[in-house]
């Protein structure tokens, strides 16, 4: 299994686990298909796995993930946006197509779920 996170989202993973987490906390990501060609994450910072979670590390951080985020994930670039309006994981699949819901081409990549 291969994900790239860019510098964006292991900024926010970091601040989520230094906040909410130990030493040996992981970030649990749990994707499930969801937008427009896109994906919908839910995340938390957990002490440990849960059963049939896979744990993996990216960069010195571990990752919690189920069985479904496995074969999601897999080959995609996780990255994190910021705006005035929404903020959230932007998941970019070079393995999905775009289905013309969105009118701007660099966006029709991913969707974004919003967490506070």
């Amino acid at each position: 299994m291969n994900f790239t996170v860019t510098p964006a989202a292991e900024k926010f993973i970091r601040r989520m686990l230094r906040f909410d987490g130990g030493p040996d906390s992981g970030f649990r990501l749990s994707v499930s298909p969801g937008g427009c060609s896109g994906l919908a994450a839910e995340f938390s910072v957990e002490a440990a796995p849960q059963s049939g979670e896979a744990v993996f590390e990216c960069q010195g951080m571990k990752f919690f993930l189920p069985a479904e985020s496995r074969l999601l994930l897999d080959g995609v670039t996780i990255d994190f946006a910021e705006t005035p309006t929404q903020s959230g994981f932007v998941f970019h699949d070079p393995k999905a197509a775009g289905c013309g819901c969105k009118s701007s081409a660099d966006s029709a990549a991913g969707a974004t779920e919003t967490h506070h």
